[in-house]
């Protein structure tokens, strides 16, 4: 007997657009990049653009397709992410996806008093070591905006609290062009040295141009900046449903294709090869109150969507996932949280961010965060699939074991339980007794117990003693002068 194959395993998958429409939604936004263009200030954008061939006039900036085509062509189809100790963690590609940590709330709820207050450098410090511990979560952000620090200079202050306490990759969203210069010195210090990191990166920066279509001067200096070291970027307009963007959501798809074409083209025009995505936030307002929503089923649909037009280039995608507009830890914010966590996870989105968010957007939760990875591990597992083999069809177990026998005391069973059966931290599977026994306790007790423990136990591998030293020089340093430059 001749075979093939004797073992076959397939990761769970959805789709949301058919090749048509997808064709249809890029199609129109380099319509709208050639026909309507974009809005920029900036004087170096202006100069590539008009040597590139681009149509100028005043502040818009209206560019040919095979301008845009061509740069897509230098673009990096996926990157190799690593940890702060040059350790392979991510490969950004394809559907491969990892979850990080919400972040840039100016509030945060305490895990110990349930309050909600303002966030400092403190919680983005605990985030990060409780990201550190958390085996599903891939990835971490600054786990708030501090505001306990100069709001410009906040990225000097924000990074070190996070690099201190995670070894885990991260994305940072820079407030300022200095202060990400200056998170690049940082990152190099840990790294060795520029060329490490850009050989290595365990960094990856977020600028945010403003929907819709606009590109300020501020957004274009953070994009070059990452750029001229060949670092990473993910662009990150918000197209928010009937206020930025059109209520549609293929309109909001076609908008935030164009805006992240335009972002890869002024990158690429600023250095040829750089590693940019294809990326952008779809923001969803309740229409009765005008707030944007993280928890409605649209968000994720519209996410997947673009995502999947992203692929269509076989660029890096985002996503948003693992948040909700609850402000504590209830069945609502279990509800949307593991709602986004799975739908994005089949979707083989890459870079799945914001894991943690409360009060739409405006809080950070560690709660938020642990339950998120308890979704996060079981969306991991689900999206795994059946591996069919020789071993896991186990005929010649069933035969051994004959019927009425069990399995139980079974080699076979040792042998695999703990690779195919997911198992639970948080998840209650007490007989009623054992847990009256227990004192009854929820999901919010098992989760506040959990980050307890990590706040007390986990260790993270320290920096040396020299680089936290030129990292404290770096944050002085680089507060002076961001707040010397604000000031001039």
């Amino acid at each position: 007997m001749i075979q093939t194959s004797n073992t076959k395993s397939k990761s769970v998958r959805m789709k949301v657009l058919t090749d048509d429409q997808i064709y249809e939604i890029r199609q129109a936004a380099f319509d709208i990049i050639e026909t309507m263009g974009f809005k920029c200030h900036h004087g170096a954008v202006h100069k590539m653009m008009k040597q590139a061939g681009a149509w100028i006039k005043g502040d818009r900036i209206k560019i040919p397709r095979y301008i845009v085509q061509a740069c897509l062509n230098t673009t990096p189809k996926g990157w190799t992410i690593y940890d702060r100790d040059g350790n392979r963690a991510m490969e950004v590609e394809g559907e491969k996806s990892y979850y990080g940590t919400s972040t840039a709330s100016p509030n945060t709820r305490d895990a110990f008093t349930g309050k909600i207050r303002e966030t400092g450098i403190a919680d983005i410090e605990l985030g990060a070591k409780v990201a550190d511990a958390l085996e599903h979560i891939d990835w971490v952000m600054p786990f708030g905006t501090a505001q306990d620090v100069p709001g410009d200079a906040g990225e000097v202050h924000e990074f070190p609290a996070i690099v201190s306490n995670t070894t885990k990759p991260a994305v940072f969203i820079g407030y300022t062009a200095l202060g990400c210069e200056y998170v690049y010195e940082m990152a190099s210090v840990v790294a060795g040295g520029q060329d490490k990191l850009s050989q290595k990166p365990f960094i990856i920066v977020y600028p945010e141009p403003i929907a819709p279509l606009f590109f300020p001067d501020a957004v274009i200096d953070r994009i070059f900046v990452a750029a001229d070291r060949f670092m990473p970027q993910l662009p990150g307009s918000t197209v928010s449903a009937g206020a930025t963007g059109p209520v549609t959501l293929a309109g909001v798809i076609t908008q935030i294709t164009a805006e992240s074409l335009i972002h890869i083209t002024i990158a690429q025009l600023r250095k040829t090869g750089c590693p940019v995505a294809m990326s952008g936030n779809v923001g969803i307002l309740d229409m009765r109150t005008a707030l944007m929503t993280m928890g409605s089923p649209e968000n994720s649909l519209a996410t997947i969507a673009q995502a999947e037009v992203a692929r269509s280039f076989n660029l890096p995608t985002w996503g948003l996932a693992g948040a909700t507009d609850s402000k504590l830890l209830d069945a609502q914010a279990g509800l949307e949280s593991a709602f986004s966590i799975f739908s994005q996870g089949l979707s083989g989105l890459n870079l799945i961010h914001d894991v943690g968010y409360m009060a739409s957007g405006m809080a950070c939760s560690l709660e938020q965060l642990v339950m998120g990875n308890e979704i996060v591990g079981m969306t991991k597992r689900f999206a795994k699939g059946i591996e069919v083999s020789r071993e896991t069809i186990a005929r010649q177990i069933i035969e051994d074991v004959g019927p009425g026998g069990h399995f139980i005391t079974q080699k076979h069973t040792m042998d695999n339980f703990k690779k195919e059966l997911w198992t639970s931290n948080l998840l209650n599977r007490q007989t009623i007794d054992a847990w009256k026994a227990a004192g009854e306790p929820s999901m919010a007790d098992r989760v506040k117990e959990e980050i307890e423990d990590v706040s007390k136990t986990h260790k993270v591998a320290p920096l040396s003693d020299k680089v936290l030293s030129e990292l404290e020089r770096l944050k002085k340093e680089g507060e002076r002068e961001i707040l010397s430059q604000r000031n001039n």
